[in-house]
């Protein structure tokens, strides 16, 4: 096994040496249990915690490891490491973290692909699908759709559902599958390259991992049915993993997500609905909010049928929650800053009375 195996290219290694930093060893992050890291490198797996210098100047959760990261560290006995550095990512896939207004929470980094895992029984949702396009899309991250449970439905409820896909979504890749009966999986590993990172999205109990474990060939992650009462997944996976197929591809799998909260996603919001943006241009008004206003491109586009009515509405509605988070987050920061105001002023009171 070779670095680049694992997903090591000269984007790392170009940093390692302009930074002078070849005396570490380097690992990947393959799983994460709260802030204890399984790094695999070149000479096996390691435990590790980070440094407390890499703690201290921690300003959020993004300046902690997460799967997928590389990290330069210094490996000791009894198969034990220490963190000292984690590399540039040049992908971060991220959410709004579930309960928290500003907080971001960090599913995976270093990605070139993500399957997209939707049922197509009880779990599609055309509007939960564009959100995690959104995500990928502000990422540069390729997505990919993945229909599972194919062996569910009739081929005429196959259909409907791909047509519908595609008449709001348009340049990705689906592919249907089932688990099951194998249909779709050989395309489905005919797309898979070495070395290159896949990372895979969907809900609880859609089936991801076991996904995983038939690319895998063997029973590496655990699974549970759907519960028949509540018809919600009970998935096993309750931490991120990464696992390197045979084939030479690399998979990380990551707890069903129940609520995918925007974050950050910058222009993640403009490739997905690129019909609504391009119209936009026709508006009357430059700061259009395409909700009420007269000569407006987006909502005549919209009465006419140019635009589905249903992407217009998610559009709205992940603007409006990208907004609110862009919001919360500058209050955050002002309330930092003021406290660290206060916090200093108050050392200086503390300082000159000391002298007096």
């Amino acid at each position: 096994m070779t670095l680049e195996d694992l997903g090591f290219n000269n984007y790392f290694e170009n940093y390692i040496i302009d930074n002078n930093l070849k005396d570490f060893d380097i690992g990947r992050v393959i799983a994460e249990h709260k802030e204890l890291y399984i790094i695999k490198t070149l000479k096996g797996d390691f435990e590790a915690e980070i440094t407390g210098n890499l703690r201290y100047t921690a300003k959020g959760r993004e300046d902690y490891p997460a799967v997928g990261d590389w990290v330069l560290i210094t490996i000791y006995d009894n198969n034990f490491a220490l963190i000292h550095k984690i590399l540039p990512r040049y992908s971060i896939i991220k959410r709004r973290t579930p309960g928290k207004l500003s907080d971001i929470q960090v599913i995976a980094t270093n990605i070139d692909y993500a399957f997209i895992v939707q049922s197509v029984d009880r779990d599609f949702n055309i509007n939960r699908l564009e959100r995690y396009l959104a995500i990928c899309n502000s990422a540069k991250i390729i997505p990919i759709i993945i229909l599972s449970k194919i062996d569910l439905i009739s081929e005429l409820e196959l259909e409907n559902i791909i047509n519908k896909i595609k008449s709001r979504i348009t340049d990705v890749p689906i592919i249907p599958i089932s688990n099951k009966t194998k249909d779709g999986l050989d395309k489905l590993k005919a797309i898979i390259k070495k070395g290159k990172t896949y990372c895979v999205l969907g809900s609880s109990g859609v089936g991801k991992s076991t996904l995983i474990n038939t690319l895998y060939g063997d029973q590496i992650m655990q699974t549970e049915t759907i519960s028949e009462s509540s018809k919600k997944g009970k998935h096993k996976t309750t931490h991120r993993e990464l696992v390197i197929l045979e084939s030479g591809g690399i998979l990380i799998d990551n707890p069903g997500m129940r609520e995918v909260g925007l974050a950050d996603i910058n222009d993640g919001l403009e490739l997905t609905f690129k019909n609504i943006f391009e119209i936009s241009e026709n508006c009357k008004f430059r700061d259009c909010s395409h909700t009420h206003e007269i000569g407006c491109a987006v909502i005549e586009a919209v009465n006419n049928g140019e635009i589905d009515k249903g992407a217009y509405e998610n559009y709205l509605k992940m603007l409006k929650e990208k907004e609110f988070f862009e919001s919360t987050v500058v209050e955050r920061r002002k309330k930092e800053k003021d406290l660290s105001k206060i916090v200093k002023n108050y050392k200086k009171f503390l300082k000159k009375n000391k002298r007096k």
